[in-house]
């Protein structure tokens, strides 16, 4: 080739340093920011992908944040629930050691009144004044709404909702009891002429006792016996044509009565281990679990309880249940479609316990079941309120456990994989970026050197011209 003043090969060196330096800029690019596409001509089809990834990875985020926020309110209302279960405890204590009539003098008793009226005063302290961000959680107002129809309004009592599909906000359910509910009952002695001194034993759901009769007593006094017993032995007592019954107190296949003679009157018979009868319920065609007088139902997404009343407690209808909205809503995940309602009843002592037993109301001064009436139906009602607060806690620690734990769980794990989809598309390789960049440099070094090689070209076309 001939000496000419036109030096392609220096053109040629510049080109390629052109683009080593471009390429060695766009690598320092790359490790300052630690992303592949800073811009949308570095991948176009990447930056549409990484974009995509992160409008989930907002939506995903801000799930979990709001799953997160549910167990704290959550979590608030079972620790209320939790003092209100200790006042229920303590408050059972206080009517079981008051029944001891004859070991307590009137001074204790009232005593015990007092503390009585105090824990339920906190109780409702409690209920009304347990509140997260402003809003309060236990005191009806996070309720599911439901109305009863007329035959309903004498038929059942007490209907909880606890939750339902956030999508539905009116649903209604018919209620139909096939068999009714039976106490368990035997008779005890039939209509004896004289009765002598005996002992017999009475045994129930809750222990045994022991009952004396002396020479000549009559069977009310016997029946009275029996039922002072009660908070022992959940076992009452009739009179009825002469006859002596015992029958439990409770309802269902788990309630039972048995009686033993120990000694004396052979009139009071041994009565083998008696149990009652569960009703069978129907709710909007689907056989309902039944303890006793109290219907569980889980029908179409909502699931609930009520108590059939003496008057319910009979083959036929029992009416119609409307629920109308209500209840705390959930987000649990990036779409609406998982939301989910959480049905939270008021917990005010005159709504503790049930209309089978009674409520906690009923045992303040004054009251239908306060300690001077007879403390064994206090008993009975703390214990009810007791499984009542149990129950609601047992609601809430399912929901938490089941619906919002298991969305936080699976909301991180997809975060995770999100975060790795975006990761293999824009993170950058440092170990290979950092390579290429060495790779550059070496480049870039040895186009500059052979640039001053090329010079000399120019250098010797001017020497010819000296």
């Amino acid at each position: 080739m001939g000496l000419t003043v036109t030096n392609t090969n220096t053109l040629a060196l510049l080109n390629i340093l052109n683009r080593t330096t471009a390429a060695q800029s766009t690598s320092l690019l790359r490790l300052s920011t630690g992303k592949k596409i800073n811009k949308g001509s570095d991948d176009p089809a990447g930056l549409i992908a990484v974009q995509s990834l992160n409008a989930e990875l907002v939506a995903v985020n801000a799930a979990i944040n709001n799953g997160q926020r549910a167990n704290s309110v959550l979590d608030t209302a079972d620790g209320a629930l939790v003092e209100v279960g200790n006042l229920l405890a303590e408050i059972e204590s206080l009517a079981a050691a008051s029944t001891n009539s004859g070991g307590l003098s009137p001074a204790e008793i009232s005593a015990n009144q007092a503390q009585i009226d105090t824990a339920i005063a906190s109780i409702n302290s409690i209920i009304q004044n347990t509140t997260f961000n402003g809003k309060k959680l236990l005191d009806g107002q996070q309720s599911i709404r439901v109305s009863l129809d007329a035959t309903a309004q004498t038929d059942v009592s007490d209907v909880r909702v606890f939750s339902r599909p956030t999508s539905q906000s009116s649903q209604s359910f018919a209620v139909n009891v096939v068999t009714a509910g039976a106490v368990a009952s035997a008779t005890l002695a039939t209509a004896p002429s004289t009765v002598s001194a005996a002992e017999f034993a009475v045994a129930g759901n809750l222990g045994t006792a022991t009952i004396t009769v002396t020479d000549g007593e009559a069977l009310t006094s016997i029946r009275d016996k029996i039922i002072a017993t009660a908070s022992e032995t959940g076992v009452s007592a009739s009179v009825s044509g002469g006859d002596l019954h015992i029958q439990s107190r409770e309802f269902g296949d788990d309630a039972f009565v048995s009686a033993s003679r120990i000694s004396g009157d052979t009139d009071f018979v041994t009565v083998a281990h008696t149990t009652g009868t569960d009703a069978n319920v129907t709710v909007n065609g689907q056989t309902a679990f039944v303890d006793g007088l109290r219907v569980s139902f889980n029908s179409n997404g909502t699931s609930g309880e009520l108590f059939l009343t003496t008057a319910g407690n009979a083959a036929g209808t029992a009416g119609s249940i409307t629920i109308n909205g209500g209840g705390l809503t959930f987000q649990l995940g990036s779409s609406s479609s998982t939301q989910a309602t959480l049905g939270v009843e008021a917990l005010f002592s005159h709504q503790l316990g049930n209309s089978v037993a009674g409520y906690l109301s009923e045992l303040k001064s004054g009251g239908a079941n306060d300690l001077s009436s007879g403390a064994n139906n206090a008993v009975l009602i703390a214990r009810a309120a007791q499984t009542q607060v149990a129950t609601a806690r047992g609601r809430i620690g399912g929901f938490q456990k089941y619906r919002v734990e298991t969305s936080i769980n699976s909301l991180n794990a997809t975060r995770e994989a999100l975060e790795s989809a975006r990761s293999i598309i824009n993170d950058v390789d440092f170990a290979a970026e950092t390579a290429e960049l060495a790779r550059l440099n070496v480049l870039t070094q040895s186009a500059i050197a052979l640039l001053g090689v090329a010079s000399q070209q120019s250098a010797a076309i001017l020497s010819l011209l000296r």
